[in-house]
């Protein structure tokens, strides 16, 4: 192998799964990225450029990839799953077989499965069987494009085990992308996958002309709304204030570049999901996740005003307009509750 630390599967060739591949290969790894068609593999192969995901960014000698799941898994040690949350439980069932029983699962998604409410580590451990020292987390603001063009960027990698999270640290520490490590994979999970619910309601928000103070405003009553949900199942509430809450709930709020935040922007000029999802390949997780991640917050006894409302809007029972009409309306409460 010429990689410093050997080869790690990717498993995903969307925007974040190729751009996380050019993170391993200059921290010195070898990379083999799984597409779903054959035409993705090739042309990454041929033309050293995710052509249709990431356009114009050149990939690393060290990225390879390829359609066959098992030449893929082959001599991996890590293994990096960055699919849409709510194809994960699927595609996990065809992959494992071929999964190395004691490589490392690492979960770049953000989202909360529909029906069982499970966060994307505890279905890889269901469908794999790996104990919580094989799964981890990387979560953070991490926008895909900016990291692509390495533009200096940090992260959280949480496992419930240390030293495997030291271990991953290294893995993934490249010139330009700096990862802590902590042991809170949960409330990791949560902040990623509530981010997205909350950059829905501030593109709306944009879409309908508001400014800074409006959206401000819903970012940090999104951010309490998350860490009340977190801590209520067992987070730690210091999380939600670092890079994995606020540093990607300020990120994905905030960049043109967020795809939740662009969806949450068309819903706001009046368009409907159905129309915005016929328009775009790519997959704003927070459109799929908001019905989610209101059932857990219901069946935690968590007041989710956010969210309640985010699903309102995607699912067409409510306009944005009446979104922030119902937000004003809410009756006032001393902040901290």
């Amino acid at each position: 192998m010429t990689g410093r630390h050997g080869k790690v599967a990717v498993f995903g060739a969307g925007s974040w799964g190729t751009a996380f591949s050019i993170v391993l290969a200059d921290a010195g790894n070898d990379v083999t990225i799984w597409a779903r068609r054959e035409e993705v593999a090739a042309t990454i192969n041929e033309q050293r450029e995710n052509t249709e995901y990431l356009p114009g960014i050149e990939l690393p000698p060290a990225v390879v990839a390829t359609h066959d799941v098992e030449k893929a898994a082959h001599d991996a040690d890590v293994v990096v799953l960055a699919t849409p949350s709510q194809t994960l439980r699927s595609n996990l069932v065809e992959w494992a077989p071929y999964l190395d029983p004691s490589a490392v699962l690492v979960s770049l998604m953000k989202g909360v499965e529909l029906g069982t409410l499970e966060r994307m580590s505890q279905v890889i451990s269901e469908i794999t069987g790996a104990g919580p020292d094989r799964v981890a987390v990387v979560s953070g603001p991490n926008l895909a494009k900016e990291i692509a063009r390495r533009e200096p960027a940090a992260s959280v990698v949480a496992c419930a085990e240390e030293e495997v999270a030291r271990r991953l640290q290294a893995r993934c520490h490249s010139p330009a992308f700096r990862p802590y490590t902590s042991p809170d994979v949960l409330g990791c999970e949560l902040g990623g996958a509530y981010k997205n619910v909350v950059a829905l309601s501030v593109g709306m928000a944009v879409g309908l002309g508001f400014g800074d103070n409006t959206t401000a405003s819903v970012i940090t009553r999104g951010l309490a709304e998350t860490a009340r949900l977190a801590t209520a199942l067992g987070a730690n509430p210091l999380t939600l204030m670092g890079l994995a809450g606020l540093g990607d709930l300020v990120a994905t709020c905030s960049s043109p570049l967020s795809r939740n935040r662009t969806f949450g922007e068309k819903l706001g000029n009046g368009m409907t999901t159905e129309e915005i999802v016929a328009t775009t390949r790519q997959v704003a997780e927070g459109a799929k996740s908001c019905s989610s991640l209101l059932a857990l917050a219901q069946r935690t006894g968590i007041d989710a005003p956010i969210a309640h409302h985010v699903d309102a809007v995607v699912a067409g029972r409510m306009t944005a307009q009446e979104m922030m009409d119902a937000f004003i309306a809410r009756d006032t409460k001393a902040e901290i509750y």
